[in-house]
């Protein structure tokens, strides 16, 4: 199993000389599974670059995870390219709804005056499915989607194949209720996603002094997130959804700020950036 960054910005797209270093594209990660599927999670801006490198004619289903239904995370779906191709099979997952249809909440962006051409004119084999209960199959691959803490209905992802597993939290608050202090770990917001995860992707927004006045926003501290990791039990976290006023010096020195609260032993944490390969 192999997985590769092609967006882990948060909130809006960020061009320029400030970001070259990590990226400013919004959230999506692919994960290639022995070449008989392709799960995607997310779909911001990122997933542009990812579908120009997915050649015409390559047959493999393509499962797009989403995590919410916020833009950062949608943004980038309607210049997918495999989207506009017959011979495309693109299966879409999302949070479920007691009001509306996944296929109807997505299509709001997919309509005039937002979009020239409407969902259901896509000539690909598209279809559309809340997510199970439980786990299911993906070519060699089992999914596991549970409710994680943002704002509206929210998912973290976990992909297990081969033998190593992968979490996908990338817009997370699991602190809001406070510091999780002497209960079992298995009370925190995703655990059942991130326990004992090879890799750990995990939303790392904000600096502690930052989320002091940002509690309820959706998002981690970069303190938090490291507790989180320790707590799930994850071997490697990878630090993601950065800000988008986060310069890449800034980016750095988060980076530093991680490895002390990490303390010794094992690898310590990494900053998401745009190419970034992760073998499992």
């Amino acid at each position: 199993m192999k997985a590769r960054i092609w967006g882990c910005r948060g909130s809006l797209p960020t061009p320029g000389p400030r970001t070259l270093g990590f990226g400013g594209n919004t959230s999506c990660v692919s994960v290639e599974l022995d070449n008989d599927a392709l799960v995607v999670l997310d779909a911001g801006t990122g997933i542009h670059e990812l579908g120009l490198r997915i050649e015409p004619g390559d047959s493999r289903p393509i499962h797009v995870c989403l995590t919410h239904l916020h833009l950062d995370h949608l943004e980038g779906l309607r210049f997918f390219a495999p989207l506009w191709r017959p011979e495309s099979e693109i299966h879409i997952w999302g949070p479920p709804s007691p009001v509306s249809p996944l296929f109807e909440r997505i299509a709001r962006s997919f309509s005039p005056p937002l979009f020239p051409i409407r969902l259901s004119d896509v000539p690909c084999s598209l279809s559309f499915h809340d997510v199970p209960g439980g786990e299911w199959q993906v070519g060699p691959a089992r999914l596991l989607a549970e409710p994680v803490i943002h704002p509206g209905p929210t998912l973290g992802f976990r992909v297990d194949g081969g033998g190593r597993t992968l979490a996908y939290i990338p817009d997370h608050e699991p602190f809001l209720g406070g510091e999780h202090g002497g209960r079992a770990s298995d009370w925190l917001s995703g655990y059942a996603v991130a326990a004992e995860v090879d890799v750990l992707v995990h939303d790392a927004q904000y600096t502690a002094d930052e989320y002091a006045s940002r509690v309820g926003w959706g998002h981690s501290s970069i303190d938090q997130t490291v507790r989180y990791a320790r707590a799930a039990g994850a071997r490697r976290l990878v630090l993601f959804h950065h800000d988008p006023l986060r310069s890449d010096d800034e980016l750095a020195a988060l980076r530093d700020r991680a490895a002390v609260l990490w303390g010794a032993g094992g690898r310590p944490p990494e900053l998401a950036e745009e190419g970034m390969e992760i073998r499992l």
